[in-house]
């Protein structure tokens, strides 16, 4: 693990987003929460919120931070991909005043909130596909800021 205990203490902020391919029908039915498993965006939203403040658990060489912040967005009107498949995105922003980024914790949540969407829906389309996991910007550090 990498020794941060010389860097200074700054803000620091990192969006991430994973987008979920589904067929149109499941697409109607996660939106309008009429999946047999019950409402998918809000568990989907409690599950990236606590997969951001636990990434130190999943990711070996993750420091524990002290989070101050986790915003969960939905995107439902992404885009067809070339087989006509609708996607949703989920874009999550981790904030925290400390000596590393939170990169890792905008990416796992963002990640474990699709794979949430994904169980929720799986007794509906088991063809569902996660893609485009990216990091989208960090602000602070020692670094700077970065936008995709």
């Amino acid at each position: 693990m990498v020794d941060v205990g010389d860097k200074s203490v700054t803000q620091r902020k990192a969006t991430a987003e994973a987008v979920i391919r589904m067929s149109a029908a499941t697409h109607a039915a996660v939106v309008a929460g009429n999946v047999p498993k019950g409402d998918v965006l809000g568990t989907a939203r409690i599950a990236s919120i606590m997969a951001a403040k636990r990434t130190h658990e999943a990711i070996p060489m993750c420091h524990p931070l002290m989070i101050d912040g986790v915003k969960v967005e939905f995107d439902t009107d992404v885009a067809p991909d070339a087989d006509s498949r609708p996607g949703i995105a989920v874009r999550v922003t981790v904030k925290c005043t400390g000596r590393t980024g939170v990169e890792m914790e905008a990416l796992h949540g963002a990640t474990v909130g699709a794979l949430t969407i994904y169980d929720m829906a799986k007794a509906v389309e088991k063809g569902m596909e996660i893609t485009a996991v990216k990091l989208l910007e960090k602000t602070g550090g020692k670094s700077g800021d970065w936008k995709a």
